[in-house]
């Protein structure tokens, strides 16, 4: 593939990989402090740029591992606290899907919610023409009460039949009004209930004033910012990965490419054995080495987007959580476990809080792609990554507040659950 810009410099993967760890805060090992703090957490904020959000809670919820992953055990209120207090420090936006994003964010992505028939789905989509008195009904309901849940709305208005669509949803049309509204901005979520249902009110109830007041920017001005964040949080990547952080169309985000080329804040690169031209954000740089020691959520800005994963790390990674049981290879929640600049291991875990368990349903060697690096499978290297893995089981588990770590016998098994196993077990 032919370059669109002049290559400045040349990488090899190990250095890639080292540039891409360093620029989502995984090279160095967690800090050594006594209790995380809210301004911990806003420094992993500000570093990634978004939490992906994600219901599935057979572990934590999926926002709330990456601040794990990276600050060590924290008291996951302080998450709530940011995205459901004033002043806000997070709010909701579809931004790489659902993600909790700065405020400031939300205002960089008005250009899309304006843009909703072209980049929404048809459920949503077609709500203005099919239900167009029940949206006016809704914000009425929400400027005078909100905020309020999608079951709240549906009762307080009796008129929104359940109705069933083709991915299994029993969204009612209250709830499909409120999607509308809440994928064009109009309004957002105020915070989530225990049940984490969105407690939608106005957006302009809900972001601070200094942000409400910024002039919107221009869909140019804005794209770029958004692939400035995307370059930052990623350090080197391609056109696809810069795009791809904020579900920008990759044809969109070239614009904003060369420009930040022009300005001098991308470098054109090379990186061995990738086959396509790729980005190194100016203040980006690789450590001597990494000290990574970590277990990622499948929804980890590291891992989201799949080939850009099986580029740097030679992984080729699908999560299996809509895949049928029978036909799962890795398990339901499967778990990357990053060790210095490789991931050594998949581990599917499970929370299992009515024994205060923390259940290894699968621990496997991770696949190799075709274009990936060969990985040891000697005995040293297995001890290795088992002893490593083992206090980040029980360091987790403790997050938690899971009271022991054992092999679940009904899960897949695997090739590192018998070490594991006797490592649990020595100890």
């Amino acid at each position: 593939m032919a370059n669109r810009h002049q290559v400045q410099e040349e990488h090899p993967l190990s250095r890639a990989r080292r540039i891409a760890l360093r620029a989502q805060g995984l090279d160095r090992g967690r800090p050594s402090v006594e209790q995380v703090t809210m301004r911990h957490v806003q420094q992993v904020v500000d570093r990634l740029g978004l939490l992906q959000i994600d219901s599935v809670n057979v572990l934590a919820r999926a926002h709330l591992v990456p601040v794990y992953s990276r600050m060590g055990p924290y008291d996951p209120a302080l998450i709530d606290r940011a995205s459901a207090r004033s002043p806000r420090r997070l709010v909701e936006a579809w931004a790489h899907v659902a993600s909790f994003v700065p405020p400031h964010t939300l205002r960089l992505l008005a250009w899309r919610q304006r843009a909703y028939q072209e980049d929404s789905w048809g459920m949503i989509r077609d709500v203005p023409l099919q239900q167009a008195a029940l949206v006016e009904d809704v914000r009425a309901l929400l400027r005078e009460r909100g905020p309020l849940t999608a079951a709240q709305v549906h009762e307080l208005l009796e008129g929104a039949a359940i109705a069933r669509v083709h991915w299994g949803w029993n969204w009612s049309d209250a709830k499909r009004v409120l999607e509308f509204l809440f994928f064009t901005g109009e309004v957002t979520s105020a915070g989530r209930n225990p049940a984490f249902e969105r407690r939608y009110d106005l957006t302009e109830r809900v972001l601070p004033p200094h942000v409400l007041a910024e002039p919107e920017p221009s869909k140019q001005d804005a794209v770029r910012e958004l692939v400035r964040i995307a370059a930052r949080a990623n350090g080197i990547g391609s056109a696809q990965c810069l795009a791809d952080y904020f579900r920008v169309r990759t044809q969109v985000a070239l614009a904003a490419i060369d420009d930040l080329v022009d300005a001098g804040e991308l470098v054109p690169s090379r990186v061995a054995g990738w086959d396509r031209e790729v980005y190194r954000h100016r203040d980006a740089v690789a450590p001597r080495r990494s000290d990574a020691c970590a277990l990622l959520s499948p929804f980890d800005p590291l891992v989201f987007e799949r080939r850009r994963l099986e580029e740097l790390f030679g992984l080729r990674y699908r999560i299996e959580i809509y895949v049928p049981e029978a036909q799962r290879v890795w398990g339901y929640y499967v778990l990357p476990f990053l060790l210095g600049e490789r991931i050594a291991a998949l581990v599917d875990l499970k929370a299992d809080r009515a024994t205060g368990t923390l259940l290894v349903r699968a621990a496997h060697h991770p696949p190799t792609s075709a274009s990936g690096a060969a990985r040891a499978r000697d005995g040293s290297d297995e001890s290795a990554v088992v002893a490593a893995l083992v206090p980040e089981l029980r360091l987790a588990a403790r997050w938690l507040g899971l009271d022991e770590v054992r092999i679940d016998p009904s899960g897949l098994g695997g090739d590192l659950v018998a070490p594991l196993h006797r490592e649990l077990t020595a100890a």
